[in-house]
């Protein structure tokens, strides 16, 4: 007992040790959680082993696994958005911040050209990194998470969009929300996403997975209405007369969903959501079905032209018959917050809520 104590009480000097040496004034919004160290003893003693490897080539890092136990930091990849000036800046700063200390970098082919090194593909980086730093808004972001596949990769959003509900920590708070990160003092917060299927008689086309949403809609030049018949679980729900159905993840809720009319579900919400597009029927409102659902949408299209899109980004054209299967995915994306910046509070300063 004794032993364990004295190797818990030294991996706490260690960690405290690691925040003062990466954390500049405090802030509240990127303050720790009050909780138990996620690392228990035995890594405790690992990390103790690591001191003289540690003071060689500095501090090693870790991230707390919302699963319990912890993630070690070695490898940081770096994805910008294209063709926006204040991402190539951050993108050098970010490099020689993660230079400083003693960490590995990647970049994607953008980020390495604004910063003089070699890039890679997106599917490498977040292959090989421990940690993805996207400098952008919610569409760079979804492009980052589409290619992690099954990888539980943690991803960190520096927003240099406009609302920012996927990257939140504003491009100022950088370096801040980073050694934040680095110190273990942020959560990593698994968020659903969805398997889309597109099959046509019989045979599977296409499959996908949304972390925003799946949207069937009207494509055509002219404002046709469409009718999708949906299933959940083998029954019958209804059949919509619409411009269109979005099937969204509680992330999704705040996204095209939420445009159309839509309500919004915390990330945390173990469901997904149908709402219609401008719907004919007055009666037909947005639904929330259980994560557990199989849902099955078949297309009626009346003769015009109808696209399924995956997070605004993927799509094809879609034939009178067409059948869209979506499941809840069994692989989440895994996004950084803040411990103590709750959702109320990024909807309230994204939304403007209460401000007259």
């Amino acid at each position: 007992m004794l032993a364990r104590l004295l190797t818990s009480l030294a991996f706490g000097s260690l960690r405290a040790f690691a925040s003062r040496a990466l954390a500049d004034a405090p802030d509240d919004r990127f303050a720790p959680e009050v909780t138990q160290n996620c690392a228990p003893p035995a890594a405790a003693a690992r990390a103790l082993a690591d001191i003289p490897e540690a003071i060689g080539r500095g501090l090693r890092y870790s991230l707390c696994n919302p699963r319990g136990g912890s993630m070690a930091i070695r490898t940081v990849g770096v994805a910008i958005k294209p063709g926006v000036p204040r991402a190539t800046a951050a993108a050098r700063d970010l490099a020689k911040w993660i230079e400083q200390r003693g960490l590995a970098a990647l970049f994607d082919p953008d980020a390495g050209a604004a910063v003089g090194q070699p890039g890679c593909a997106r599917a490498e980086l977040v292959r090989r990194a421990d940690l993805v730093v996207v400098l952008g808004g919610d569409g760079t972001l979804l492009a980052v998470a589409r290619v992690v596949e099954e990888r539980a990769v943690p991803i960190l959003g520096i927003n240099l969009g406009t609302l920012g509900f996927l990257a939140e920590v504003p491009v100022d708070e950088m370096e801040r929300a980073l050694a934040r990160a680095l110190a273990g003092e942020l959560r990593v917060e698994e968020r659903m996403r969805l398997d889309v299927e597109h099959a046509r008689d019989g045979a599977v086309l296409h499959r996908y997975r949304a972390l925003n949403d799946a949207v069937i809609s009207n494509r055509g030049a002219l404002a046709r209405i469409i009718d999708l018949e949906a299933h959940a679980d083998g029954q019958p729900v209804t059949t919509y007369h619409a411009d269109g159905l979005i099937v969204s993840t509680p992330t999704g809720s705040t996204a095209y969903s939420l445009s159309a009319g839509g309500p919004i579900l915390l990330p945390g919400v173990q469901s997904f959501l149908l709402t219609p597009i401008c719907p004919h029927t007055l009666t037909q409102r947005p639904l929330v079905l259980p994560d557990g659902a199989h849902l099955e949408v078949v297309v009626r299209s009346r003769g015009g032209e109808v696209q399924l899109t995956v997070d605004g980004q993927q799509g094809e054209r879609l034939e009178d018959g067409d059948r869209i299967r979506v499941v809840r995915s069994q692989h989440p994306a895994h996004l950084l917050v803040a411990p103590l910046r709750s959702r109320f509070e990024v909807l309230r300063n994204k939304l403007r809520w209460g401000e007259r």
